[in-house]
Parts: structure tokens; C-alpha cells; sequence
């Protein structure tokens, strides 16, 4: 009797991956849009029917065909479910974002000016308290990064990609703006305010080592200077997208990475002041050194800034079913974080070793121009300067791309079409001159770092573990549970605490403080 041949299993053909339609923004940047009559019900999805007890009385081919079949249609479901308007707005306009790009993004944003104020710190809480708190608040804030970004995508087939949108899915729509609008806000132009004052301080003090005795009589002054500054910001905004100022990202990074190194190395490498001490600086009262410790901390808090732009550079990378953005999103903010702790930590305690509670207000940077100008070469203090400016350009673009993306998302909402390029520019010559107008007024914000730290720390150490349990929902009183509302309530009793410290010093100083003291 003839053998009859086994029988071969059916296979479907490789298919490309799933995508949706792209269409062509106004920057030339292709974006995915949903296709219209996209599936939109929640009850019923176009795998539900194929379920293991459908399955189960089918036949090893037919089954491998449906399974094929029901990961094909599970990656189409969730491309598609995007909201139309993101292909026109810079944060969501372009969607080709990787590992690399989140690490850029992420280290230009996490490392600042602020990290110079550090040593400010260590010489109102010590050694011990010091070191502590920086090592504590490190380790919190790199949990609720790890929250936020696995957050992005918590119900299948929808993407937060931005602070506020997440928040209002967990707190509710009004609560959820109230809550997250004016931190974020605040925090992004608060921080391209001082990013005007410090880099245009900065570019004056540049200048000045430069050009040394040969100057002009008549040089510019420190609001012309802000001016300039402005100017060449402005000019950089007009790069149209988040994934577009990647470049620039890179560069932040790697003049924060190294100016923070220069400038630690060179403060250790100097003789130490004679009459310093690593005593905390003593205060004539118990209240005053009270609030000048939560100022302290404030001043911790707010190195730790960056959080309410996570989603944002997460929502830039392509996400399907089997490859998440968040795998490529924790993978660049892992390698950022590693060179942020490389930064920070030196800088705070290599400062307070070498200048101890002779620390001025200023930071780090100031102490070195005002007890070793004359002991360092006017070309390494010219680098470093520059360094300085070169990061303050480049992490003004990353914190004002929120801003500019509510500019435009209020236009599109009104108009139902994409911002002109006119528009666009319009939009960012106007916060760019706003934010010059603030600077000019409040020439002290940048010396606001307490309570700068104070008012946003919410958005970095608070709200992230509430969002975890509102929309997770981890079983009521596990570990889990509780340790993300204590750590939570404790967030939000830091922030009153802190800001209440940083009022004290600002008042208590009489709004004469500056980043930079420049002769």
C-alpha cells in the first residue's frame, strides 16, 4: 500500500510590519495618522473571538495560522489607535526616535546648571546629611523615571505622550490638569528663564576672561548680554521637532559631561581656601538654620529636574506589540542616568571638599572664577565658560519643547490644520522674548533654586508614585501599595516644606542673590 506523504504544515507568508498611513508635516517629517474607522470600542477587539477555547478543538496547522493571524491583527490594533492631531505637533510629529536619542535627550535634560549648586548644599547640610540625601533623592527619582516610563503605554493601544495626559487618566480630567499644568509649566519656562540669565552671565564672563585689558570702554552690559543670548536661542528653536534637536541634545550632553568635569578637577587640583571649614554655616537662629536646611534640600531637589519631559521623549520612538518603546526609552535613560551620577556626584562633593562652607551662593563655577582666577589659565576658564554657554543654548530647546507643543496644539485645536511655518516661528520668537522680559525683571530667578525645587518636585517625586497605583492598581495594602503612598505623601510634604524654605532664603536675603557675582 502507497504511503501517503506527511502531511506539511501551512504556513502564511513573512509580512512586513504592520504600520499605518503616514502623511507629510509641515517640517517634512513623516508621522503615522489613524486610519479613519479605526477600531475604537473597548468591549470587543478583532482577536476576541480567538481565544485558547476556540482554539483548543483545531488542528496544530489551522491553530498556527489563527495565532499568526491574531499577533498580526494585536500589532494593528495597537499602531492604529493614535490621535489624528500628533502628526502636527513637535513632540509627536516625528516618530523615528531610538535608544540613542533617549539617552541624548535624557542626559541633556537631567544635567545642568543646577548640578553647579550642588556644593551650595553640602555647606548648609554637611558631610553626612549631604551625602545621604543626594544618594536618596538619586534612587527615588530613578524609580519614578522607571514608573513613568512604563507608564507610557499601561492600557494597550493607548500612548500618554505627554505629563499632562497621564496625569489626567489617573487623576482625573480636571484634577489631572490642575494638578500637573502649572508644575510642568512652570518648570519648563521657570527653567528657560534661568537658562537666559545664567547663559548670558556666562557669555559676559567669556568674554571678559578673553578679551582681559584689551576690552572696549564701552562693553555690553549684563541685559544686552541676555539679549544676545535670547537671539541665538530664538534661532535654534526654529529646528521643528523634539527628534530634530537630537544634535543638539548630543552636544548638551557632552559639554554638561564635560564642564562638570572640568570644573570639579580643577577646583580639587587648587590649594584649599586657609579659613575654610567643613562645619555647616552657622546661622544666628535655630529657625533661620531650620529654613536654610530646607532650602538646602530644595536646592537637591530641584539637580533632579528633567521628569516632566519623559513621556514626552518617549512618545517620539515607534512603538508596536512586540517591540514597546519603553524597552529602547529605559535602555537610553539607564546610560544616561550612569553618566548623570558621574556628574553630580563629584561635582557636589568634590566642591564642598575644596571650598568647604566657603561656598557662595553662586555655586561651584563662582567659586572657582573668584578664588582661582589668577591661579588657572585665563584659556582652560575661557573653555570652560563656553562649555557653560554651549549647554544653557542646547538645554533651552529640550525644556521649551513642551511649551511650544501647547502653543500649537491650542492653534490646531481651533483651526483643524497644522502651524505654518510662520505660525511656528511666531509662536517661539514670542516665549523666546517673554521669557527675556521675565529674565530682565526677576534677574534673581536663577538664584531660586530651593524653591524652584520646591514648587516642581511634585512632578519628579510625588505624582509619578500616585499615577502607579491609580492606574496600575496593585493589590490593596501589598508592599507595593503602600510604599508608593507613603513615598507620594512624602513627595508632596517635601515640596510644602521646601518651598516654604526657599521663600524664607529668598526673603531672607532681600532678592539680592545672582548666579554669577562677574567684577
Amino acid at each position: 500500500m502507497e504511503e501517503r506523504p506527511e502531511t506539511e504544515l501551512i504556513s502564511i507568508p513573512a509580512t512586513p510590519r504592520a504600520s499605518t498611513p503616514e502623511i507629510l508635516t509641515p517640517s517634512g517629517q513623516r508621522s503615522p495618522r489613524r486610519e479613519a474607522g479605526a477600531a475604537t470600542a473597548k468591549s470587543w477587539t478583532p482577536t476576541s473571538f480567538i481565544s485558547p477555547r476556540f482554539l483548543s478543538p483545531i488542528g496544530t496547522p489551522m491553530k498556527r495560522v489563527l495565532v499568526n493571524m491574531k499577533g498580526y491583527l494585536e500589532e494593528v490594533g495597537h499602531l492604529t489607535k493614535l490621535n489624528p492631531q500628533d502628526a502636527w505637533l513637535p513632540i509627536t510629529e516625528s516618530r523615528n526616535g531610538n535608544a540613542h536619542y533617549a539617552a541624548f535627550h535624557n542626559l541633556n535634560a537631567g544635567v545642568g546648571f543646577q548640578a553647579l549648586l550642588l556644593p551650595v548644599a553640602f555647606s548648609f547640610l554637611g558631610w553626612s546629611w549631604g551625602i545621604i540625601s543626594l544618594i536618596i533623592a538619586y534612587f527615588w527619582q530613578l524609580y519614578t523615571l522607571w514608573i513613568l516610563v512604563q507608564l507610557h503605554e499601561a492600557v494597550p493601544g493607548k500612548r500618554y505622550n505627554r505629563y499632562v495626559e497621564l496625569a489626567q487618566a489617573a487623576f482625573g480630567e480636571r484634577l489631572g490638569v490642575w494638578l500637573a499644568l502649572f508644575p510642568t509649566v512652570y518648570l519648563s519656562a521657570g527653567t528657560a528663564t534661568a537658562l537666559i540669565l545664567v547663559g548670558g552671565e556666562t557669555m559676559k564672563l567669556f568674554f571678559q576672561t578673553v578679551c582681559g585689558p584689551l576690552c572696549s570702554s564701552n562693553p555690553l552690559t549684563t541685559v544686552e548680554w541676555y539679549l544676545v543670548f535670547t537671539s541665538l536661542c530664538i534661532v535654534l528653536s526654529q529646528l521643528p521637532n523634539l527628534n530634530s534637536i537630537a544634535g543638539l541634545s548630543l552636544v548638551g550632553a557632552v559639554t554638561a559631561i564635560t564642564y562638570c568635569t572640568m570644573v570639579w578637577v580643577l577646583s580639587v587640583s587648587q590649594n584649599r581656601p586657609p579659613t575654610m571649614s567643613y562645619e555647616p554655616v552657622s546661622m544666628p537662629t535655630v529657625t533661620a538654620s531650620f529654613f536654610s536646611v530646607l532650602n538646602a534640600l530644595g536646592i537637591i531637589a530641584f539637580a533632579f529636574r528633567g521628569h516632566n519631559l519623559v513621556l514626552e521623549i518617549q512618545a517620539t520612538m515607534p512603538s508596536t506589540f512586540k517591540k514597546p518603546a519603553h524597552v529602547p526609552m529605559w535602555r537610553g535613560a539607564k546610560v544616561a542616568y550612569v553618566f548623570i551620577a558621574m556628574c553630580i556626584f563629584p561635582v557636589a562633593i568634590g566642591g564642598y571638599w575644596a571650598y568647604g562652607n566657603l561656598m557662595p551662593s553662586g555655586g561651584i563655577l563662582n567659586a572657582l572664577f573668584g578664588f582661582h582666577s589668577h591661579d588657572i589659565s585665563r584659556g582652560l576658564l575661557a573653555v570652560t565658560f563656553l562649555l557653560v554657554v554651549f549647554n544653557c543654548l542646547s538645554s533651552f530647546q529640550i525644556y521649551s519643547m513642551p511649551v511650544f507643543d501647547s502653543f500649537e496644539a491650542g492653534y490646531t485645536s481651533r483651526t483643524n490644520r497644522p502651524c505654518s511655518i510662520w505660525v511656528r516661528s511666531g509662536f517661539r520668537v514670542f516665549y523666546g522674548f517673554v521669557n527675556l522680559f521675565i529674565g530682565v525683571a526677576l534677574p534673581f530667578l536663577s538664584s531660586l533654586a530651593g524653591l524652584l525645587g520646591g514648587l516642581t518636585l511634585p512632578v519628579t517625586f510625588a505624582y509619578p508614585c500616585f499615577m502607579w497605583v491609580l492606574i496600575k492598581k496593585p493589590p490593596k495594602y501589598s508592599f507595593n501599595w503602600y510604599s508608593n503612598w507613603i513615598l507620594g505623601w512624602l513627595g508632596i510634604a517635601f515640596s510644602l516644606a521646601f518651598s516654604i524654605g526657599g521663600i524664607w532664603s529668598m526673603v531672607n536675603s532681600g532678592l539680592k542673590l545672582k548666579f554669577f557675582k562677574p567684577n
